[in-house]
């Protein structure tokens, strides 16, 4: 049995964008196919509509949102991108339906058209601060309901001196000093194997003397090798008397008399050699 649409659709992307274009009319920006994939630019003010249209226009039947996703351009006027990304059940094809904003012009909610966008309209509040007007429960979804600021903004500061944790006593999330020591904050990037050039709090006590091979030490790797290069030999152990040929069967043994003249001779009874 041949199944219902094809197992890749990227020939319907230019059949696509000619129906976008007569469909969306002036709330469509721009159209174009990258990377084998569908991109549509539309106005913020209109996108509700154009994404209804998508879904509900015969030969486009987008009937799945699977993702709204942000993107932070900070050099832009209009930082933020909120993509959507629709997926037709019947035809087997995505588009991405693009638009820009800041973090004061609002985008119209489409939770009127797909109630699971009320999550992801959430996630882009939550980690850019793109609001949405007409989201019934616009609140924060993956950070503590205390956070300052958007984490997947590009300004957003990577590390900080505060730590948060949950109280059993307050029952909440509650704010802390870091208790990792400013001492360790300071990273040179040197690498693992061949150590900094300071000496860390503790390693003082074993000096410059390396120590055995796999364990950490402050030595080179040439002190190292030396060190184990200077160990004991182990003796080999003592042979019994059938290994008279390597040399380890003791004089005047049961077959002292038969040993060959050449080490190259391996001995045999009687039926010639290597045999």
């Amino acid at each position: 049995m041949r199944a219902p649409a094809p197992a890749w659709a990227a020939d319907l992307n230019d059949e696509t964008m000619e129906l976008a274009r007569a469909t969306l009319g002036d709330a469509l920006d721009d159209v174009f196919a990258r990377v084998g994939e569908v991109q549509l630019w539309v106005k913020r003010d209109q996108v509700a509509e154009a994404l209804r249209l998508l879904r509900d226009t015969p030969g486009l039947e987008y009937q799945q949102l699977m993702e709204i996703a942000g993107v932070d351009y900070p050099e832009r006027p209009e930082r933020f991108e909120v993509v959507y990304c629709l997926l037709s059940l019947t035809r087997n094809h995505r588009v991405h339906v693009h638009l820009t904003t800041d973090d004061e012009q609002p985008v119209p909610s489409v939770t009127d058209l797909w109630p699971v966008a009320g999550w992801l309209e959430r996630e882009v509040f939550d980690l850019f601060g793109v609001v949405f007007v007409g989201n019934r429960d616009l609140r924060r979804i993956l950070t503590d309901y205390g956070f300052s600021g958007h984490p997947l903004r590009k300004d957003f500061p990577m590390t900080g001196y505060v730590e948060m944790r949950y109280s059993e006593e307050d029952k909440r999330v509650v704010y802390q000093p870091v208790s990792l020591q400013q001492d360790f904050r300071n990273f040179d990037f040197m690498s693992p194997w061949e150590g900094g050039a300071y000496v860390l709090p503790g390693d003082e006590k074993g000096g410059a003397l390396p120590q055995a091979k796999g364990a950490y030490t402050p030595a080179t790797a040439d002190q190292v090798q030396k060190a184990g290069a200077t160990a004991t030999p182990t003796a080999a152990p003592a042979g019994d008397s059938g290994s008279y040929a390597k040399g380890t069967n003791p004089p005047g043994g049961p077959d002292s008399g038969n040993r060959p003249s050449d080490p190259d001779v391996i001995p045999s009874k009687g039926q010639g050699q290597n045999q």
